[in-house]
């Protein structure tokens, strides 16, 4: 059965610094997602066992650094399709030192779903996901029953899912799949006032630039 996509796949650009970094930091940070996609030894990866949060479409890289480097205790990895973007990520990581960030390239539904064992994640971050505007495009967005169903199975009991986005016709659907959604509970009443935690993104600045305003949604597994 062919599955939809919920991304664009372009490629970008590719600076010498991104391509050095991608070269010579993937074979230590980095994990491609493809067929046969061999089960994830995340222990092995970061070295350590630790709470791991998933980044879904983490674009340059700047709000899983920020976070990261605030987080010491848990271990972050960022899934992107872009290489630009995976490759700036890597070279940050370097810079910075940062023993607890690594990238994945490729579709994060199939990392979820054939990669990843159900109760692996402390938190999963889904920050400006496509909004795919157009009505017959909607069943591309990430945000779907299917996917929360999926999305939820791979939290721990406890796990959070912290969603963004400045569309605000996507924020009314995220909110409805949701709080339909089995197992997980809103942490607040509605949408969430702006965590502090959540870096302020490129995408976020344009969004606002825009005049759109940003949703927050954060969900907690219960059962």
């Amino acid at each position: 059965m062919m599955r939809i996509t919920t991304f664009y796949p372009r490629r970008g650009r590719v600076s010498g610094r991104h391509e050095d970094a991608l070269t010579r930091l993937w074979p230590t940070y980095g994990v491609t997602i493809a067929d046969p996609y061999p089960p994830l030894d995340t222990e092995a990866l970061f070295g350590r066992r630790a709470p791991l949060v998933l980044e879904i479409g983490s674009g340059m890289g700047d709000a899983t650094v920020a976070m990261a480097a605030a987080d010491p205790g848990r271990d972050y990895l960022a899934v992107e399709v872009f290489p630009p973007g995976l490759g700036n990520l890597l070279a940050v990581v370097e810079e910075r030192g940062l023993a607890n960030v690594r990238v994945a390239q490729g579709d994060a539904l199939h990392l979820l779903r054939q990669m990843l064992p159900p109760d692996s994640l402390d938190a999963v971050h889904v920050y400006f996901p496509d909004p795919w505007p157009k009505l017959r495009h909607h069943k591309r967005r990430l945000i779907q029953p299917d996917n929360v169903t999926l999305l939820r199975s791979r939290l721990t009991v406890g796990g959070v899912l912290h969603c963004a986005t400045d569309w605000a016709d996507y924020a009314e659907q995220m909110a409805e799949v949701l709080d339909a959604a089995d197992g997980l509970a809103n942490l607040h009443d509605g949408f969430a006032p702006r965590p502090a935690h959540r870096p302020v993104t490129k995408f976020e600045r344009r969004g606002i630039a825009a005049g759109r305003q940003i949703f927050d949604l954060l969900y907690r597994r219960t059962r």
